[in-house]
C-alpha cells in the first residue's frame, strides 16, 4: 500500500509549539539585523585588521543590505516550489558557514563574501520563517507575534550600534561573528526540530525569469552607487548609472508585477489605499530613521570625539522606545487604531529629528539620548504596523510574497537615501552645518511625506475598521478592505 503524502514528511517533535517556532523565527532574523547597524562603529577596527579601505566596507554593507533585499524576492518564487523545511535548513546552514568564513577572514575579500552571503540567506528565512509563525498558531497569538516581530526586526537593529560600539572600542569582531554563528547553528538545531515540512503550492511552476533577475539589478546596482559616495562624488558616472539603472529596473519590476495575472509578488492587491499607505510609511519611516541614526553616529564621533561604545551606548535608548511601541502594537493589531499607530511611528520619527537639531558639542550627551527614544518608538510604530498594513490586505497564503514586497521597497528607501544625507552631511566645509543641513533635509522630507500620506489616507476615504483576522486566518478572504486610492475623488 502506497503512503500517503502527509505520511513521507518527517515528524519533527516540537511541531505546533508556539515559543519553539517563536525562537525559530527570532534566531533566523536577529544574527544579522544586528549587523546592519553595527558595521559602521566597528569601522576602524575592520579597517586596520583587514587591510581594508572605507568604501570597501561601505560596500561590504551596502551589498549585504542589496542582498537581504534581494534573498527575500528570490525566496518568495522558491517557497512555491520547495518544501520550507528545507529551505529552512539549507539557509539556516548557509549562514552558519557564511559566518565561518566572515569570522576567519584574513582580508577585507572574504569578510566582504561571508557578510553579503548573510544578508542573502537572512532575507530568504524572512520569507521561509515568519508567515507559518504569523498563520500558523491562530488568533490568539496573533497579537504577541506581532510584538515580537517588532521586537525581532527592529529591536534587534536599534542594538546594533550598542554591540559595533563595543567592538569598536574594545575590538573582538571575530569573537562577534563566531557568536552569531553560533546563534545560527542554535538556530539550525531548533529549526530541525520544529519546522514541519509541507507540499510546496506550486511545485510544477517555473522559475520566474523575468522577475528575478529585475529584483538582483534594481537592489545591487543602486546600493553599489551609493557607496561609491565614500570615495567619489554626486557627478561620478560610478554613482549615477547603477543609481539610475537600478532604479529604472525596480520601476520596470513592480509595473510588470501589477500587470501580471499570476505574479510572484501581488503588487495589485496591495494597490489600495491602507496597504499603500501603510507600505509608504514604513518606507518613509524606515529611511528616516536610518538617516537620523547614521548621521547622529558620525556627529558624535567627530564632533565631540566620543568613542565608539560611548556613541552606542548614547543612542541605545532606541531599544526602550521600540520595546514600548511593540507593547502597544500588541494591543491594537486587531483595532482600528492600526493606521493611526503607523502614523505616530512617522510622526515620533519627525520630533527625534527635531530634538537633534538642538545638538551642539557640549549637550550632545543630553540631546541625542532623547533623540534616540523618539526614534526607536519611531521605528517599531511606524514600520511593523505598515508591514502588516500589507499583510492583511492580500490573503493568507499571499503573506509571505507581501513582505517580501514591502521588505524590498523599504530596503530601498532606507538603505539608499542615508548614504546619500550623510555625503550631503561630509560636503560642507564645516561637519556641523553639513549635519544640520542633513537633518533639516530629512526631517523636511518626513513631513511632507507624512502630510502626503494623510492626505492620501483622506483622499481614499477610509474608515477606521478592525481587520476582519477570522475570515483572513482560514483563508476566505482578506483582513482589510480597503477603499480603492483616491477614491472619494473618483466616486465624484
Amino acid at each position: 500500500m502506497r503512503s500517503s503524502p502527509a505520511r513521507l514528511f518527517t515528524r519533527v517533535p516540537l511541531a505546533g509549539n508556539y515559543a519553539a517556532a517563536v525562537i525559530l523565527a527570532l534566531l533566523a532574523l536577529c544574527p544579522y539585523l544586528v549587523l546592519t547597524t553595527a558595521l559602521s562603529l566597528m569601522g576602524p577596527v575592520l579597517m586596520r585588521e583587514l587591510d581594508a579601505s572605507r568604501f570597501e566596507l561601505q560596500l561590504t554593507g551596502g551589498l549585504s543590505n542589496a542582498c537581504y533585499a534581494f534573498g527575500a524576492v528570490a525566496s518568495a518564487d522558491l517557497v512555491q516550489r520547495a518544501p520550507r523545511r528545507t529551505l529552512y535548513l539549507i539557509c539556516e546552514g548557509g549562514f552558519v558557514v557564511s559566518g565561518v568564513l566572515t569570522l576567519s577572514a584574513p582580508g577585507i575579500g572574504l569578510f566582504m563574501a561571508g557578510v553579503i552571503l548573510q544578508g542573502l540567506f537572512t532575507g530568504m528565512l524572512l520569507v521561509v520563517a515568519l508567515p507559518p509563525l504569523i498563520t500558523g498558531h491562530g488568533i490568539d497569538r496573533l497579537p504577541t507575534t506581532a510584538a515580537v516581530i517588532s521586537l525581532g526586526l527592529f529591536g534587534m537593529v536599534t542594538l546594533g550600534p550598542l554591540v559595533g560600539g563595543l567592538v569598536g572600542s574594545f575590538n573582538g569582531w571575530r569573537e562577534l561573528f563566531a557568536g552569531l554563528a553560533v546563534l545560527a547553528a542554535t538556530g539550525l538545531t531548533v529549526g530541525a526540530l520544529t519546522f514541519e515540512s509541507n507540499e510546496p503550492p506550486g511545485r510544477g511552476t517555473a522559475f520566474d525569469w523575468f522577475a528575478i533577475p529585475l529584483a538582483l539589478g534594481a537592489t545591487v546596482l543602486p546600493f553599489f552607487g551609493v557607496s561609491w559616495l565614500t570615495r567619489g562624488d554626486f557627478t561620478d558616472a560610478a554613482f549615477l548609472v547603477p543609481v539610475i539603472v537600478g532604479i529604472l529596473l525596480g520601476v520596470v519590476l513592480v509595473v510588470s508585477q501589477y500587470r501580471k495575472t499570476h505574479p510572484l509578488m501581488p503588487v495589485r492587491p496591495i494597490s489600495n489605499t491602507l496597504p499603500v499607505t501603510g507600505t509608504a510609511n514604513a518606507m518613509l519611516t524606515g529611511a528616516a530613521f536610518t538617516t537620523l541614526l547614521e548621521l547622529s553616529e558620525v556627529y558624535l564621533l567627530r564632533i565631540p570625539h566620543y568613542a565608539p561604545v560611548r556613541v552606542g551606548l548614547l543612542v541605545t535608548p532606541q531599544i526602550v522606545g521600540v520595546f514600548v511601541a511593540a507593547v502597544v502594537f500588541r494591543k491594537l493589531v486587531a483595532t482600528q487604531w492600526v493606521p493611526y499607530l503607523a502614523l505616530s511611528g512617522l510622526v515620533s520619527v519627525a520630533v527625534g529629528g527635531a530634538v537633534l537639531l538642538s545638538a551642539t558639542a557640549s549637550n550632545a550627551s543630553a540631546i541625542v539620548p532623547v533623540a534616540a527614544l523618539f526614534l526607536g518608538f519611531g521605528a517599531g510604530a511606524g514600520v511593523a504596523p505598515g508591514l502588516f498594513l500589507a499583510g492583511f490586505s492580500v490573503p493568507v497564503w499571499q503573506i509571505g510574497a507581501t513582505f517580501a514586497l514591502v521588505e524590498l521597497l523599504r530596503s530601498e528607501a532606507a538603505f539608499l537615501i542615508g548614504p546619500v544625507l550623510l555625503r550631503i552631511a561630509m560636503t560642507p566645509q564645516s561637519l556641523v552645518h553639513g549635519f544640520h543641513l542633513a537633518v533639516v533635509i530629512t526631517l523636511g522630507v518626513t513631513v511632507l511625506g507624512g502630510l502626503f500620506l494623510v492626505g492620501l489616507f483622506v483622499l481614499g476615504g477610509a474608515r477606521p475598521e478592525p481587520p476582519d483576522l477570522d475570515t483572513w486566518i482560514a483563508g476566505e478572504g482578506t483582513g482589510y478592505h480597503s477603499p480603492a486610492l483616491a477614491a472619494r475623488i473618483r466616486d465624484v
